[in-house]
Protein backbone atom coordinates (compact mmCIF):
# COMPACT_ATOMS: atom_id res chain seq x y z
CA UNK A 1 0.00 0.00 0.00
CA UNK A 2 1.67 3.18 -1.19
CA UNK A 3 0.08 6.28 0.36
CA UNK A 4 1.15 8.43 -2.61
CA UNK A 5 -1.11 6.24 -4.77
CA UNK A 6 -4.10 6.60 -2.39
CA UNK A 7 -4.34 2.81 -2.35
CA UNK A 8 -7.04 1.02 -0.34
CA UNK A 9 -9.76 -1.65 -0.38
CA UNK A 10 -13.39 -1.45 0.63
CA UNK A 11 -16.66 -3.33 0.93
CA UNK A 12 -20.00 -2.95 2.73
CA UNK A 13 -21.39 -5.91 4.63
CA UNK A 14 -24.82 -7.26 3.67
CA UNK A 15 -25.36 -8.37 7.29
CA UNK A 16 -24.22 -6.32 10.27
CA UNK A 17 -21.45 -7.37 12.63
CA UNK A 18 -22.16 -8.29 16.23
CA UNK A 19 -22.15 -4.90 17.96
CA UNK A 20 -20.44 -6.04 21.15
CA UNK A 21 -17.89 -8.63 20.04
CA UNK A 22 -15.39 -8.93 17.19
CA UNK A 23 -11.63 -9.43 16.67
CA UNK A 24 -9.29 -7.81 14.14
CA UNK A 25 -5.96 -9.46 13.28
CA UNK A 26 -3.50 -7.70 10.93
CA UNK A 27 0.11 -8.44 9.92
CA UNK A 28 1.85 -5.32 8.64
CA UNK A 29 5.25 -3.80 7.89
CA UNK A 30 5.47 -0.02 7.98
CA UNK A 31 6.77 2.31 5.30
CA UNK A 32 6.15 5.97 6.16
CA UNK A 33 6.41 7.00 9.82
CA UNK A 34 5.14 10.00 11.79
CA UNK A 35 1.78 10.24 10.04
CA UNK A 36 -1.69 8.86 10.77
CA UNK A 37 -2.20 5.66 8.79
CA UNK A 38 -5.19 3.37 9.12
CA UNK A 39 -5.03 -0.40 8.87
CA UNK A 40 -8.72 -1.28 9.22
CA UNK A 41 -11.48 1.31 9.39
CA UNK A 42 -15.27 1.60 9.29
CA UNK A 43 -17.01 4.98 9.41
CA UNK A 44 -20.03 6.77 8.02
CA UNK A 45 -20.09 9.69 5.61
CA UNK A 46 -19.93 12.47 8.21
CA UNK A 47 -17.52 10.65 10.55
CA UNK A 48 -19.90 10.68 13.51
CA UNK A 49 -19.47 6.88 13.67
CA UNK A 50 -15.86 5.84 13.27
CA UNK A 51 -14.32 2.54 14.41
CA UNK A 52 -10.69 1.92 13.49
CA UNK A 53 -7.26 0.42 14.10
CA UNK A 54 -4.36 2.66 13.09
CA UNK A 55 -0.90 4.09 13.75
CA UNK A 56 -1.18 7.68 14.94
CA UNK A 57 1.10 10.59 14.09
CA UNK A 58 3.32 9.71 17.09
CA UNK A 59 3.75 6.12 15.85
CA UNK A 60 1.57 4.71 18.62
CA UNK A 61 -1.11 2.11 17.90
CA UNK A 62 -4.68 3.34 18.42
CA UNK A 63 -7.84 1.24 18.61
CA UNK A 64 -10.97 3.39 18.83
CA UNK A 65 -14.72 2.85 18.80
CA UNK A 66 -16.43 6.19 18.14
CA UNK A 67 -20.21 6.43 17.88
CA UNK A 68 -22.71 9.29 17.64
CA UNK A 69 -19.81 11.77 17.73
CA UNK A 70 -18.53 10.46 21.08
CA UNK A 71 -15.78 8.13 22.22
CA UNK A 72 -17.26 4.77 23.18
CA UNK A 73 -13.89 3.14 23.89
CA UNK A 74 -10.28 3.92 23.10
CA UNK A 75 -6.81 2.44 23.58
CA UNK A 76 -3.60 4.31 22.62
CA UNK A 77 -0.30 2.64 23.39
CA UNK A 78 2.58 4.29 25.19
CA UNK A 79 4.96 2.26 23.03
CA UNK A 80 5.97 3.58 19.62
CA UNK A 81 6.26 1.20 16.67
CA UNK A 82 8.91 2.61 14.34
CA UNK A 83 10.80 -0.43 13.06
CA UNK A 84 10.53 -0.26 9.26
CA UNK A 85 12.48 -3.51 8.89
CA UNK A 86 10.07 -5.68 10.91
CA UNK A 87 6.65 -7.23 10.55
CA UNK A 88 4.14 -6.43 13.31
CA UNK A 89 1.19 -8.62 14.21
CA UNK A 90 -1.58 -6.54 15.77
CA UNK A 91 -4.73 -8.01 17.29
CA UNK A 92 -7.53 -5.72 18.48
CA UNK A 93 -10.43 -7.21 20.46
CA UNK A 94 -13.82 -5.57 21.08
CA UNK A 95 -15.72 -7.45 23.81
CA UNK A 96 -17.96 -4.86 25.44
CA UNK A 97 -20.18 -7.42 27.20
CA UNK A 98 -17.20 -8.79 29.15
CA UNK A 99 -17.81 -8.68 32.91
CA UNK A 100 -14.30 -7.30 33.51
CA UNK A 101 -14.13 -3.67 32.41
CA UNK A 102 -10.42 -3.85 31.60
CA UNK A 103 -11.00 -6.73 29.19
CA UNK A 104 -13.64 -5.05 27.03
CA UNK A 105 -10.97 -3.68 24.70
CA UNK A 106 -7.65 -5.48 24.29
CA UNK A 107 -4.57 -5.06 22.11
CA UNK A 108 -1.81 -7.55 21.33
CA UNK A 109 1.43 -6.93 19.43
CA UNK A 110 3.56 -9.87 18.28
CA UNK A 111 1.81 -12.24 20.65
CA UNK A 112 2.10 -10.12 23.79
CA UNK A 113 -0.84 -8.26 25.29
CA UNK A 114 -0.24 -4.51 25.57
CA UNK A 115 -0.95 -3.21 29.08
CA UNK A 116 0.65 0.25 29.02
CA UNK A 117 -1.56 2.93 27.48
CA UNK A 118 -1.49 6.71 27.32
CA UNK A 119 -5.26 6.53 26.82
CA UNK A 120 -7.31 3.65 28.24
CA UNK A 121 -11.01 4.41 27.97
CA UNK A 122 -13.07 1.35 28.78
CA UNK A 123 -16.54 1.10 27.24
CA UNK A 124 -19.59 0.67 29.39
CA UNK A 125 -20.97 -2.86 29.65
CA UNK A 126 -22.64 -3.92 26.41
CA UNK A 127 -21.75 -0.71 24.56
CA UNK A 128 -22.38 -0.91 20.82
CA UNK A 129 -19.82 -0.59 18.07
CA UNK A 130 -20.85 0.31 14.53
CA UNK A 131 -18.03 -1.65 12.89
CA UNK A 132 -19.46 -3.65 10.00
CA UNK A 133 -22.76 -1.76 9.94
CA UNK A 134 -24.60 -2.40 6.67
CA UNK A 135 -24.45 1.29 5.80
CA UNK A 136 -20.81 1.86 6.79
CA UNK A 137 -18.12 0.49 4.46
CA UNK A 138 -15.18 -1.39 5.90
CA UNK A 139 -11.92 -0.07 4.44
CA UNK A 140 -8.42 -1.51 4.46
CA UNK A 141 -5.73 1.14 4.28
CA UNK A 142 -7.53 4.46 4.76
CA UNK A 143 -10.26 6.49 6.51
CA UNK A 144 -13.29 6.42 4.28
CA UNK A 145 -15.38 9.42 5.30
CA UNK A 146 -12.85 12.00 4.13
CA UNK A 147 -10.40 9.90 2.10
CA UNK A 148 -7.39 10.45 4.39
CA UNK A 149 -4.91 8.52 6.57
CA UNK A 150 -3.78 6.17 3.81
CA UNK A 151 -1.61 3.33 5.06
CA UNK A 152 1.93 3.16 3.73
CA UNK A 153 3.72 -0.19 3.82
CA UNK A 154 2.87 -3.86 3.54
CA UNK A 155 -0.16 -5.80 4.79
CA UNK A 156 0.16 -9.59 4.59
CA UNK A 157 -3.02 -10.91 6.19
CA UNK A 158 -6.25 -9.48 7.57
CA UNK A 159 -8.56 -11.76 9.55
CA UNK A 160 -11.66 -10.19 11.11
CA UNK A 161 -13.89 -12.49 13.15
CA UNK A 162 -17.49 -11.42 13.73
CA UNK A 163 -18.95 -12.34 17.13
CA UNK A 164 -15.66 -13.70 18.53
CA UNK A 165 -13.17 -12.44 21.12
CA UNK A 166 -9.95 -14.20 20.18
CA UNK A 167 -6.45 -13.85 21.60
CA UNK A 168 -3.27 -13.29 19.58
CA UNK A 169 -2.38 -16.97 20.06
CA UNK A 170 -5.34 -17.90 17.84
CA UNK A 171 -3.59 -16.22 14.89
CA UNK A 172 0.13 -16.65 15.60
CA UNK A 173 2.60 -18.67 17.60
CA UNK A 174 6.11 -19.30 18.79
CA UNK A 175 7.22 -22.83 17.97
CA UNK A 176 10.20 -25.08 18.59
CA UNK A 177 11.82 -24.01 15.32
CA UNK A 178 11.60 -20.30 16.15
CA UNK A 179 10.98 -19.90 19.89
CA UNK A 180 11.65 -16.14 19.82
CA UNK A 181 10.02 -15.26 16.48
CA UNK A 182 6.26 -14.71 16.38
CA UNK A 183 4.82 -16.08 13.15
CA UNK A 184 1.42 -16.76 11.57
CA UNK A 185 -0.43 -20.03 11.87
CA UNK A 186 -3.35 -21.52 9.99
CA UNK A 187 -6.57 -19.69 10.85
CA UNK A 188 -8.95 -21.91 8.87
CA UNK A 189 -10.30 -23.42 12.08
CA UNK A 190 -11.45 -20.09 13.52
CA UNK A 191 -15.08 -18.98 13.52
CA UNK A 192 -15.48 -15.92 11.30
CA UNK A 193 -19.20 -15.44 12.00
CA UNK A 194 -21.86 -14.00 9.75
CA UNK A 195 -19.85 -11.13 8.22
CA UNK A 196 -16.23 -11.85 9.15
CA UNK A 197 -13.65 -12.02 6.39
CA UNK A 198 -10.15 -13.27 5.61
CA UNK A 199 -7.79 -11.57 3.17
CA UNK A 200 -4.51 -13.30 2.31
CA UNK A 201 -3.72 -11.27 -0.87
CA UNK A 202 -2.55 -14.45 -2.58
CA UNK A 203 -4.32 -13.88 -5.91
CA UNK A 204 -2.59 -10.99 -7.71
CA UNK A 205 -5.53 -10.71 -10.12
CA UNK A 206 -7.99 -10.33 -7.22
CA UNK A 207 -6.13 -8.95 -4.21
CA UNK A 208 -9.42 -8.26 -2.39
CA UNK A 209 -10.55 -11.89 -2.50
CA UNK A 210 -12.30 -12.92 0.73
CA UNK A 211 -11.02 -16.45 1.36
CA UNK A 212 -13.79 -16.90 3.93
CA UNK A 213 -16.30 -16.87 1.08
CA UNK A 214 -17.94 -13.50 1.61
CA UNK A 215 -18.17 -10.61 -0.80
CA UNK A 216 -14.75 -9.61 -2.10
CA UNK A 217 -13.22 -6.25 -1.34
CA UNK A 218 -12.90 -3.75 -4.17
CA UNK A 219 -9.31 -2.64 -4.79
CA UNK A 220 -8.62 1.01 -5.53
CA UNK A 221 -5.24 2.04 -6.97
CA UNK A 222 -3.81 -1.41 -6.34
CA UNK A 223 -2.38 -3.52 -9.16
CA UNK A 224 -0.85 -6.96 -9.57
CA UNK A 225 2.62 -5.39 -9.25
CA UNK A 226 1.66 -4.25 -5.74
CA UNK A 227 1.71 -7.87 -4.62
CA UNK A 228 5.01 -8.54 -2.86
CA UNK A 229 6.89 -11.66 -1.79
CA UNK A 230 7.80 -9.81 1.41
CA UNK A 231 5.85 -11.52 4.21
CA UNK A 232 5.93 -12.36 7.93
CA UNK A 233 7.32 -15.81 7.11
CA UNK A 234 10.03 -14.50 4.78
CA UNK A 235 10.97 -10.91 5.52
CA UNK A 236 12.75 -9.17 2.63
CA UNK A 237 15.22 -6.32 2.81
CA UNK A 238 14.11 -2.78 1.96
CA UNK A 239 15.78 0.62 2.17
CA UNK A 240 16.01 2.09 5.65
CA UNK A 241 14.00 5.31 5.87
CA UNK A 242 15.38 5.89 9.39
CA UNK A 243 18.90 6.18 7.97
CA UNK A 244 18.27 9.26 5.89
CA UNK A 245 19.34 12.15 8.10
CA UNK A 246 21.88 13.62 5.69
CA UNK A 247 20.48 12.50 2.36
CA UNK A 248 16.86 13.31 3.30
CA UNK A 249 15.56 11.18 0.46
CA UNK A 250 11.87 10.74 -0.24
CA UNK A 251 10.82 7.12 0.29
CA UNK A 252 7.83 5.38 -1.29
CA UNK A 253 6.61 2.05 -2.67
CA UNK A 254 7.24 0.13 0.54
CA UNK A 255 10.63 1.85 1.01
CA UNK A 256 11.91 0.37 -2.25
CA UNK A 257 11.88 3.63 -4.22
CA UNK A 258 13.85 6.72 -3.29
CA UNK A 259 14.21 10.18 -4.74
CA UNK A 260 17.48 11.57 -3.41
CA UNK A 261 17.91 15.08 -2.07
CA UNK A 262 19.45 17.55 -4.51
CA UNK A 263 22.17 19.28 -2.47
CA UNK A 264 24.07 16.54 -0.62
CA UNK A 265 26.38 13.68 -1.58
CA UNK A 266 25.40 11.16 1.12
CA UNK A 267 23.68 7.80 0.65
CA UNK A 268 20.81 5.54 1.77
CA UNK A 269 21.38 2.08 3.25
CA UNK A 270 19.35 -1.13 3.34
CA UNK A 271 17.55 -2.46 6.42
CA UNK A 272 19.47 -5.74 6.62
CA UNK A 273 23.20 -5.84 7.28
CA UNK A 274 25.25 -8.72 5.88
CA UNK A 275 28.26 -10.45 7.44
CA UNK A 276 28.63 -13.74 5.52
CA UNK A 277 27.33 -15.47 2.39
CA UNK A 278 26.74 -14.34 -1.17
CA UNK A 279 24.06 -11.73 -1.87
CA UNK A 280 22.44 -10.02 -4.83
CA UNK A 281 20.20 -7.07 -5.50
CA UNK A 282 19.21 -4.99 -8.53
CA UNK A 283 18.84 -1.23 -8.84
CA UNK A 284 16.62 0.16 -11.58
CA UNK A 285 17.73 3.70 -12.42
CA UNK A 286 14.53 5.60 -13.08
CA UNK A 287 16.28 8.95 -13.45
CA UNK A 288 19.87 10.12 -12.99
CA UNK A 289 20.70 13.38 -11.20
CA UNK A 290 22.48 14.82 -14.23
CA UNK A 291 21.78 13.48 -17.71
CA UNK A 292 25.13 14.37 -19.25
CA UNK A 293 27.35 12.95 -16.52
CA UNK A 294 24.96 10.27 -15.20
CA UNK A 295 25.86 10.85 -11.55
CA UNK A 296 24.48 7.77 -9.83
CA UNK A 297 26.53 6.00 -7.14
CA UNK A 298 25.60 2.43 -6.21
CA UNK A 299 27.27 -0.18 -4.04
CA UNK A 300 27.80 -1.18 -0.42
CA UNK A 301 28.63 0.54 2.86
CA UNK A 302 29.98 -0.75 6.15
CA UNK A 303 28.69 2.27 8.04
CA UNK A 304 25.71 4.59 8.23
CA UNK A 305 26.01 8.01 6.64
CA UNK A 306 27.93 10.50 8.78
CA UNK A 307 27.99 13.77 6.87
CA UNK A 308 26.21 15.66 4.11
CA UNK A 309 29.31 15.34 1.94
CA UNK A 310 30.07 11.75 2.97
CA UNK A 311 29.62 10.24 -0.47
CA UNK A 312 29.67 6.51 -1.13
CA UNK A 313 33.31 5.50 -1.60
CA UNK A 314 34.75 8.28 0.59
CA UNK A 315 35.54 5.94 3.48
CA UNK A 316 37.66 2.79 3.61
CA UNK A 317 34.60 0.62 4.30
CA UNK A 318 32.33 2.05 1.58
CA UNK A 319 32.48 1.04 -2.07
CA UNK A 320 30.60 2.46 -5.03
CA UNK A 321 30.41 2.39 -8.79
CA UNK A 322 29.95 5.73 -10.53
CA UNK A 323 27.39 6.09 -13.29
CA UNK A 324 29.34 8.60 -15.34
CA UNK A 325 32.14 6.31 -16.42
CA UNK A 326 31.84 3.15 -14.36
CA UNK A 327 34.74 4.08 -12.06
CA UNK A 328 35.10 2.23 -8.78
CA UNK A 329 35.28 4.47 -5.69
CA UNK A 330 36.78 3.51 -2.32
CA UNK A 331 38.60 5.35 0.46
CA UNK A 332 38.33 8.69 -1.31
CA UNK A 333 39.89 7.63 -4.61
CA UNK A 334 38.74 5.95 -7.78
CA UNK A 335 40.02 3.38 -10.23
CA UNK A 336 38.96 2.15 -13.64
CA UNK A 337 36.48 -0.69 -13.41
CA UNK A 338 33.21 -0.86 -15.31
CA UNK A 339 31.01 0.98 -17.79
CA UNK A 340 28.74 3.99 -17.52
CA UNK A 341 25.07 3.57 -16.76
CA UNK A 342 22.08 5.87 -16.89
CA UNK A 343 18.31 6.15 -16.90
CA UNK A 344 16.60 2.86 -17.72
CA UNK A 345 19.56 0.63 -16.83
CA UNK A 346 19.43 -2.11 -14.22
CA UNK A 347 22.58 -2.45 -12.14
CA UNK A 348 23.21 -5.75 -10.39
CA UNK A 349 25.23 -5.71 -7.14
CA UNK A 350 26.87 -9.01 -6.16
CA UNK A 351 28.38 -9.18 -2.67
CA UNK A 352 30.53 -12.23 -1.89
CA UNK A 353 31.40 -12.15 1.81
CA UNK A 354 32.80 -15.69 1.76
CA UNK A 355 35.67 -14.40 -0.40
CA UNK A 356 35.34 -10.63 0.29
CA UNK A 357 34.70 -9.69 -3.33
CA UNK A 358 32.30 -7.22 -4.93
CA UNK A 359 30.95 -7.39 -8.51
CA UNK A 360 28.63 -5.25 -10.60
CA UNK A 361 26.60 -5.92 -13.74
CA UNK A 362 24.86 -3.66 -16.21
CA UNK A 363 21.66 -5.12 -17.67
CA UNK A 364 22.82 -8.65 -16.90
CA UNK A 365 26.40 -8.36 -18.14
CA UNK A 366 29.07 -8.66 -15.45
CA UNK A 367 31.45 -5.69 -15.59
CA UNK A 368 35.24 -5.85 -15.74
CA UNK A 369 35.14 -9.26 -17.47
CA UNK A 370 33.92 -10.84 -14.24
CA UNK A 371 36.90 -9.76 -12.16
CA UNK A 372 35.72 -8.57 -8.78
CA UNK A 373 37.03 -5.88 -6.48
CA UNK A 374 38.52 -6.95 -3.15
CA UNK A 375 36.82 -5.50 -0.07
CA UNK A 376 37.49 -5.58 3.66
CA UNK A 377 35.89 -8.31 5.75
CA UNK A 378 32.56 -7.29 7.24
CA UNK A 379 34.04 -7.62 10.74
CA UNK A 380 36.51 -4.85 9.90
CA UNK A 381 33.84 -2.30 8.99
CA UNK A 382 32.50 0.41 11.28
CA UNK A 383 29.09 -1.27 11.53
CA UNK A 384 30.42 -4.84 11.53
CA UNK A 385 28.25 -5.55 8.48
CA UNK A 386 27.67 -4.36 4.92
CA UNK A 387 24.51 -2.70 3.66
CA UNK A 388 23.38 -2.31 0.07
CA UNK A 389 23.33 1.34 -0.98
CA UNK A 390 21.74 3.66 -3.53
CA UNK A 391 22.90 7.24 -3.86
CA UNK A 392 23.86 10.02 -6.20
CA UNK A 393 27.10 11.93 -6.66
CA UNK A 394 25.80 15.32 -7.70
CA UNK A 395 24.62 18.26 -5.59
CA UNK A 396 22.58 20.00 -8.26
CA UNK A 397 19.66 17.63 -8.80
CA UNK A 398 18.08 14.46 -7.43
CA UNK A 399 18.06 10.90 -8.71
CA UNK A 400 15.32 8.28 -8.57
CA UNK A 401 16.12 4.63 -7.87
CA UNK A 402 14.02 1.51 -7.49
CA UNK A 403 15.62 -1.24 -5.41
CA UNK A 404 14.89 -4.91 -5.90
CA UNK A 405 16.06 -7.26 -3.16
CA UNK A 406 13.87 -9.98 -4.64
CA UNK A 407 10.60 -8.11 -4.05
CA UNK A 408 10.27 -5.88 -7.14
CA UNK A 409 7.94 -2.88 -7.38
CA UNK A 410 8.05 -2.82 -11.17
CA UNK A 411 7.14 -5.31 -13.87
CA UNK A 412 9.85 -7.70 -14.99
CA UNK A 413 10.27 -8.84 -18.57
CA UNK A 414 11.61 -12.14 -17.22
CA UNK A 415 11.37 -13.23 -13.58
CA UNK A 416 14.38 -15.10 -12.16
CA UNK A 417 14.52 -16.56 -8.67
CA UNK A 418 17.72 -17.29 -6.77
CA UNK A 419 19.09 -20.84 -6.42
CA UNK A 420 16.83 -21.43 -3.41
CA UNK A 421 13.75 -20.34 -5.35
CA UNK A 422 13.32 -17.05 -3.48
CA UNK A 423 12.82 -13.61 -4.95
CA UNK A 424 12.12 -12.28 -8.43
CA UNK A 425 14.81 -10.51 -10.43
CA UNK A 426 15.17 -9.32 -14.00
CA UNK A 427 18.45 -11.25 -14.28
CA UNK A 428 19.52 -14.60 -12.87
CA UNK A 429 21.59 -13.98 -9.68
CA UNK A 430 23.73 -17.03 -10.47
CA UNK A 431 24.33 -16.37 -14.15
CA UNK A 432 27.83 -15.32 -15.14
CA UNK A 433 31.46 -15.96 -14.34
CA UNK A 434 32.98 -14.43 -11.22
CA UNK A 435 36.77 -14.48 -11.07
CA UNK A 436 36.77 -17.49 -13.38
CA UNK A 437 34.10 -19.57 -11.67
CA UNK A 438 30.34 -19.73 -11.25
CA UNK A 439 28.75 -18.65 -7.98
CA UNK A 440 25.26 -18.69 -6.55
CA UNK A 441 24.10 -15.35 -5.15
CA UNK A 442 20.91 -15.02 -3.12
CA UNK A 443 18.03 -12.66 -2.43
CA UNK A 444 18.34 -10.77 0.85
CA UNK A 445 15.53 -12.31 2.89
CA UNK A 446 15.26 -14.01 6.26
CA UNK A 447 14.94 -17.56 4.91
CA UNK A 448 18.25 -17.17 3.10
CA UNK A 449 19.79 -15.43 6.10
CA UNK A 450 18.84 -18.37 8.31
CA UNK A 451 20.68 -20.72 5.95
CA UNK A 452 23.79 -18.70 5.18
CA UNK A 453 24.22 -16.70 8.36
CA UNK A 454 24.28 -13.37 6.60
Amino acid sequence: FNDDDSAYMHKTCSSAFDTDRFTISVWCKRGALGIETRLVSCDNADGSDDDFLKFDANDNIEFTIYGSSSIVGRLITNAKYRDVSAWYHIVAVWDSANGTAGNRMRLYVNGTEVTSFSTDTNPSSGANATFGNTSHPIEIGRRGSNGTQYFDGYIAEVAVCDGQAYAASDFGEFDEDSPTIWKPKNVSGLTFGTSGFYLDFEDSSNLGNDKNGGTDFTEVNLAATDQSSDSPTNNFCTLNSLDSYWESSTFSEGNLKIVTESTDYSYNTSTIGLTAGKWYCEVYIETTPHSSTKDSMLGIAGRMTEASQGYLGLYADTYGIYGGGGQFYNNGSYSSYGVSHTTGDIIGIYLDLDNNKLYFAKNGTIMNSGTGKSISAASATTAGAYFMVAADFYNGASGTYRMNFGNPIYSLSSANADANGYGQFEYDPSSGTFDGSSKDFYAICTKNLAEFGG
